[in-house]
């Protein structure tokens, strides 16, 4: 499926500002401000040092802004867990803290996002596996999916993937994708969305996902599941063809 760009100089400006370009632009002001998230919850907040960070911030599609009540030119992001431990953890451009202001450890915070989150380390590793590849990654729980996947920011184009994250070894906690309704439901529901839907399959290896570092071990297999036509089914093509030579036989 061809990208649905929202405007007629969106590819030009996607093209013109390549989202990794943008991404290496956060990271380095990240670290010059040594910046550092608040974990409440099953977010983090984040306050951007100043303007051009907010507008990077902004421009890579890294968590929401915080609306508050201040008059001033501050501005709060809301981070999920994944996108928070991605910075943190991943790209090492900021540090979370807890309560006390006390920076978290990679262990403390691995510990509470899978106290948190059902089948955290197998979204957290299917969230990595496509922002590294310069995806945007927004939720996708309104169309009953994990995640649904950008090619840019999401202000010039339309998303192109639903995205299911799933263990490849059937360990899964909701049972999704087990039977032929299910994978009927979503397909639909994708389709008529205008999304593709991509699975992506996490191999654990065999070995105990129980820390950040052990998630290294694990790889992903990108599925891509198109819509069964009815129409193109093997039975029914058999039967135009013997139409057809019936026809030239007459």
């Amino acid at each position: 499926m061809a990208p649905r760009w929202k405007g007629k100089d969106a590819e030009a400006t996607a093209l013109a500002e390549p989202m990794s370009t943008l991404v290496s632009q956060l990271q380095s002001s990240l670290l010059e401000s040594n910046s550092q998230g608040l974990l409440v919850g099953c977010t983090v907040l984040l306050l951007a040092a100043h303007p051009e960070q907010t507008n990077l911030f902004i421009r890579t599609a890294f968590g929401h802004p915080r609306k508050t009540a201040e008059k001033d030119n501050k501005q709060w992001f809301n981070l999920s867990l994944e996108e928070a431990l991605y910075l943190c953890v991943v790209m090492k451009c900021i540090k979370i803290v807890g309560i006390g202001k006390r920076p978290l450890d990679d262990q403390e915070l691995w510990s509470y996002s899978t106290s948190k989150r059902a089948g955290f380390p197998i979204l957290f590793k299917a969230y990595c596996h496509l922002r590294s590849k310069n995806w945007v990654m927004r939720a996708g729980s309104q169309y009953g999916v994990d995640f649904v996947a950008y090619r840019h920011h999401p202000s010039l184009l339309h998303s192109e993937y639903s995205v299911l994250a799933l263990p490849d070894d059937g360990e899964c906690t909701n049972d999704r994708l087990k039977v032929w309704s299910d994978f009927h439901c979503t397909l639909r529901l994708c389709g008529s969305v205008a999304k593709t839907l991509l699975v992506l399959r996490v191999s654990k290896r065999g070995k105990d996902v129980i820390s950040l570092s052990s998630l290294e071990h694990c790889c992903v297999e990108e599925v891509i599941v198109p819509r069964w036509n009815p129409e193109l089914s093997r039975q029914n093509q058999a039967m135009m063809v013997e139409k057809d030579l019936c026809k030239s036989r007459t």
